[in-house]
């Protein structure tokens, strides 16, 4: 019987384990692929008996290169400056044993476009075949958005917070109070939830 199981982990340049993480290691684990990681200049390359299916899925303002896994990692890799920065997004996501390949597929791709791609991430998806009672595919996806001229978009901004009379309100440091806008609404709570119950609706209505 389909059994569900939708899991996500922040992919951060400082793992848990205090080790440096690496986005071009994840995406060569996931993919079967050779790539080259220009920040750590090392090639990483995983074995897999089964050569995983995969397929890059990008919103219509991004960029041409998105479309090469080796590319798109590296450019993350770039923009961010910060030790500990958040690179990439990842879902590990069961499918349905008791669909055919094709209909595995379809079904993962057109979830990602609905809930990732049509919303600005590109998704970097692997489909891993290794067992036959565990059909999975794991989506990798960026977590800034694109501007419509193609370059990078910051993940927020921040906001002058105004006194009563419209102004600046100086702090005793110097500066002013401000807070964080998050540029989009991926990291709610509210929005998770929202990716899991449509995760259900499609499999549900493909299962029918």
């Amino acid at each position: 019987m389909a059994i569900y199981h939708l899991s996500c982990q922040i992919i951060s340049r400082s793992g848990s384990d205090g080790k440096i993480r690496s986005t071009i290691a994840c995406a060569s684990y996931r993919s079967g692929e050779k790539l080259f990681d220009e920040r750590q200049h090392k090639t990483k390359f995983y074995i897999k008996d089964i050569a995983p299916i995969t397929r890059i899925l990008a919103p219509k303002n991004a960029p041409d290169w998105v479309y090469n896994r080796e590319k798109l990692w590296n450019e993350v890799e770039k923009s961010e400056i910060q030790y500990n920065a958040q690179l990439a997004r990842e879902f590990n996501i069961a499918l349905p044993i008791e669909l055919k390949i094709e209909e595995q597929k379809k079904l993962a791709y057109d979830f990602c476009q609905k809930e990732f791609v049509d919303k600005g991430m590109v998704a970097d998806i692997c489909i891993h075949k290794n067992h036959e009672e565990n059909p999975h595919f794991h989506v990798m996806l960026t977590i800034r958005p694109f501007k419509d001229n193609g370059e990078w978009d910051a993940k927020c901004k921040k906001e002058y917070i105004l006194d009563k009379d419209n102004n600046k309100i100086k702090l005793k440091s110097g500066r002013y109070k401000t807070r964080k806008l998050e540029t989009t609404d991926w990291n709610k709570k509210e929005t998770m939830i929202e990716w899991r119950k449509q995760w259900e609706v499609m499999t549900n209505e493909i299962l029918k």
